[in-house]
């Protein structure tokens, strides 16, 4: 299962999300992101990955739904998951 916490400082807003994204879970992380957007309203949002172990096409989904979001409101950085 997948989790996401978020950070904030001035204008940017970071989610940083940890486990496995499938198609449960991305409707999850979907609703809590899209929360936070609306409650912090960030001139950036960054999706760090870092901690990503797994992602199907529905984490795929996620990323590209949150980039058409932001990229309206001008606001989307992505951070791709550390190699191992």
């Amino acid at each position: 299962m997948a989790k996401v916490t978020f950070t904030s400082a001035g204008d940017m807003l970071c989610a940083y999300l940890v486990g496995e994204i499938d198609h449960h879970s991305a409707t999850l992380l979907r609703d809590e992101i899209d929360n936070a957007i609306m409650q912090h309203g960030p001139a950036t949002t960054v999706l760090d990955f870092g901690g990503v172990s797994f992602m199907d096409s529905s984490g795929v989904g996620l990323i590209l739904g949150r980039a058409k979001q932001m990229t309206a409101l001008e606001s989307i950085k992505l951070t791709p998951p550390k190699s191992s």
